[in-house]
């Protein structure tokens, strides 16, 4: 069971052993705010993560319909096909928009939602975890893969 510590900040802090146990476990990503712009965080962490094996689907309204880096981009998490197992949420995307992918995210179910540096909404997590998905917030796995070794 990971256990979620609260930070001076507010932040939901998880260890190294839970980071580690979610980021072995997870095979299958749904980054939502994919980007087509090599420049753009988003895109470089998406080729990463392909590259270390993991299977990313990309989710931008803008691109749906298009294929990113080999994989057909949805609209949102709700319109990817429920054969495609998703381990996890990443979202590249603003706080505000957090709460209607959090729904998505129960309704699928998936066992993370990720939210990247910067993307941090309390009220969404609380909800997540009351549904028992583990969060993950204001980290990026881009940095946590390497910093742990993996």
């Amino acid at each position: 069971m990971i256990s979620h510590s609260p930070s001076p900040n507010g932040v939901d802090l998880l260890n190294d052993q839970d980071i580690i146990g979610i980021l072995s476990s997870v095979r299958c990503i749904a980054l939502v705010g994919a980007s087509d712009d090599p420049e753009r965080p988003s895109h470089y962490v998406m080729a990463y993560l392909q590259h270390r094996g993991y299977r990313v689907i990309p989710v931008s309204p803008r691109l749906a319909g298009e294929t990113l880096l080999g994989e057909t981009v949805y609209s949102d998490v709700a319109s990817i096909p429920t054969d495609i197992q998703l381990d996890m949420v990443e979202l590249f995307i603003n706080a505000q928009r957090v709460p209607a992918v959090a729904e998505q995210a129960i309704e699928r179910p998936v066992k993370v939602v990720w939210m990247q540096l910067g993307v941090i909404d309390q009220i969404s997590a609380q909800k997540l975890r009351q549904n028992d998905i583990v969060v993950a917030m204001n980290r990026c796995p881009k940095i946590e893969i390497p910093r742990l070794g993996l």
